[in-house]
């Protein structure tokens, strides 16, 4: 689909708030600070109880749904709805080594708090639940917001850290391995609160904006903006855009270059190798995979088993990444030319059905089939819950799936993403999205009226500059600054912008 992304003229649309105005020297003495079997169940064969525990909940409490238990936390609050609010202890220690990592974001939230640049907002979310998100969250709040909060993905929510984040006063309604059922109800209690309606949503992957759009589109009148920050969300807004029914500003966080550049590449170049290996134990070192798609996503994963020594075919539609990848040194290739021979297929194009039951069918026995996408929709699960074929749980997140001749091969997560559903990804990198997620908030929330339309935009390019110099400190990194006489040779403002929006790093 073609996009025109909408990008105001930042040199008169945004000014640089006074608590933006961090000097590079204040920001490497702050960083280097450290702080001191009844239940509800999915028609279409939902997880085992192996795949819901956490590792500090008893057995007796995974029994019942969390739906049906009468929690409060120790302030006599029961607005929230998490897997045993007993495990916030472990989720608050796992928080505080998050924060360690997330140098820019706790900056923010020192410096911006004075001024609460987000009070008076009311923020529903839709992220995963993660240590890191959770930092997010309490920045969010410390900025002034309040906040609710449910999971974009059945499988990654950390329930210590979901606890932690009620025990703190977060509604937050989320526990690993909801079903399809609670996926929608979790998001329904955030949004559907009496007295309560949000003004600004932050979304991962549009199910919270496309819930709010079919149930409560009046909700939108109060509104001011969104912000989403993956591909399979983007593409949803801007379709909305195209037919005329986006009826409140968006900010398109995926494709920044904080975003872009840094989680969908660096954070899949390490977590690739960590699902992976958490969930099947294996060996890379000549191993044959496939990779679909290669893009940012596509790109971290290929760099990554390369260099543990696999043999990688990559396949493409866009001709651009496919000769990136050919001079990346990948062989590319159809699905079909490959798909009876490689180890692994990963997948991480944003689409559906990319490996469809024709390409299940003529996997060779033991195949591992993983997904690196946000949505479950690149493997034809659905086509495999047939009769004739078994599914068998091995541990948590991996299934053989068995066909009647004894094939099997190995399903991750059940098509869901990978690196959030079965392992961790690294903060760091987190830290750079969920920084620009909060500036986009800011600058959602605190826009004049006319500045944003009812349209998809990007964020203004000195926000990224700003939130990559927020990173630099924690590396000892040293900028090189432009004389007078430099600046006037290239155009530029000493201080930035450096790139113009149409520049691809």
């Amino acid at each position: 689909m073609e996009r025109t992304e909408s990008t105001p003229d930042t040199t008169t649309a945004f000014n640089m708030p006074d608590w933006m105005q961090i000097q590079f020297a204040d920001q490497k003495r702050e960083f280097n600070k450290r702080p001191t079997k009844i239940g509800r169940r999915s028609l279409s064969r939902s997880i085992s109880q192996s795949s819901t525990d956490s590792y500090s909940s008893d057995s007796s409490d995974d029994e019942t749904s969390p739906r049906d238990k009468q929690q409060k936390n120790s302030k006599g609050s029961g607005d929230f709805c998490v897997k045993n609010i007993k495990q916030a202890e472990f989720g608050r220690r796992e928080i505080e080594i998050a924060e360690q990592e997330m140098p820019a974001l706790m900056a923010l939230r020192k410096r911006a708090q004075g001024e609460k640049p987000l009070s008076g907002a009311k923020i529903v979310g839709c992220t995963h639940i993660t240590a890191q998100t959770a930092v997010l969250i309490e920045t969010l709040g410390a900025l002034g917001a309040q906040c609710r909060w449910a999971a974009c993905n059945i499988y990654s929510t950390l329930n210590e850290v979901a606890a932690a984040l009620a025990e703190s006063g977060f509604p937050v309604f989320s526990w690993k391995g909801e079903s399809e059922d609670d996926f929608w109800w979790c998001i329904d209690r955030c949004v559907n609160v009496e007295g309560w309606q949000p003004n600004m949503i932050l979304d991962d992957g549009g199910d919270l904006t496309h819930w709010i759009y079919k149930k409560y589109p009046n909700m939108f009148k109060k509104i001011k903006g969104i912000v989403e920050e993956s591909v399979t969300g983007v593409h949803r807004l801007y379709q909305l855009s195209k037919a005329g029914k986006l009826c409140v500003p968006a900010m398109n966080v995926n494709d920044s270059v904080t975003k872009q550049k840094f989680d969908n590449l660096y954070c899949c170049r390490e977590s690739i190798l960590d699902g992976l290996k958490r969930t099947t134990d294996m060996m890379f070192g000549g191993k044959q995979v496939v990779v679909c798609g290669y893009g940012e996503v596509g790109k971290g994963c290929c760099a990554a088993l390369k260099a543990m020594g696999s043999i990688v075919y990559v396949t493409e539609i866009d001709p651009i990444c496919a000769l990136q990848a050919c001079m990346d040194g990948f062989r590319l290739v159809k699905l079909n030319e490959v798909i009876r021979q490689v180890d692994i297929v990963i997948t991480c194009t944003g689409n559906k059905n990319v490996v469809t039951r024709e390409h299940l069918d003529r996997m060779k026995n033991g195949c591992i089939v993983c997904n690196m996408g946000h949505s479950n929709t690149e493997i034809d699960v659905a086509s495999l819950r047939t009769p004739e074929l078994t599914w068998e749980r091995v541990r948590s997140q991996v299934d053989h799936v068995i066909w009647p001749d004894g094939k099997r091969i190995v399903l991750l997560a059940e098509g869901r993403l990978l690196n959030l559903s079965c392992s961790t990804v690294p903060t760091f990198v987190l830290s750079i999205t969920a920084t620009t997620q909060a500036l986009a908030l800011i600058e959602l929330y605190n826009a004049p009226e006319g500045r944003y339309k009812q349209d998809v935009y990007l964020l203004p390019k000195k926000m990224d500059e700003y939130v990559a110099s927020l990173h630099l400190p924690t590396f000892d990194a040293h900028l090189t600054e432009l004389s007078d006489e430099q600046a006037k040779y290239l155009g530029l403002n000493k201080n930035g912008p450096f790139k113009p929006n149409y520049y691809r790093y």
